[in-house]
């Protein structure tokens, strides 16, 4: 059984689709500085209630600077460079390399079948967007 990395990216795309997971991979920390810094800034002109406003301004131009931003995790997963997407490959094997199948279609139906194994595999993808590339993770629901 050869084990293939466009077959394990094909079923994290799968399970990430599924729960259409997004990710923020750019400007969320520089979101949350804007946000602090104009509330310093409030608080330092206008004291309590300047605070107040530049937080709540703060958090406006925060949120709209990165509107936009998040990315579905599918299309982050399949834009990754060989080596990263190796990894995750590496990763994903270690969890399913007691199943038997011949193609990512074999394999994804296999592991749709099995809530444990899709838990496990979202569990390693959103620890590894999480901390690999320091990206913020959220379900559209």
């Amino acid at each position: 059984m050869p084990v293939v990395v466009g077959d394990i990216m094909k079923l994290l795309c799968s399970i990430s689709e599924e729960r259409k997971m997004k990710a923020a991979v750019k400007h969320s920390g520089r979101g949350a500085l804007v946000t602090g810094a104009v509330a310093f800034v409030g608080g330092l002109v206008g004291g309590p209630p300047g605070l107040a406003v530049g937080g709540a301004v703060g958090g406006l131009l925060g949120a709209w600077m990165t509107s936009g931003q998040f990315k579905p995790i599918p299309q982050i997963l399949m834009e990754l460079p060989p080596a990263e997407q190796q990894k995750l490959f590496n990763q994903a094997t270690a969890i399913v390399r007691h199943l038997e199948w011949m193609d990512a279609v074999q394999l994804t139906t296999l592991v749709m079948g099995s809530e444990a194994l899709q838990q496990q595999l979202l569990a390693m993808l959103v620890n590894y967007v999480t901390k690999e590339l320091q990206a913020e993770v959220q379900y559209d629901d």
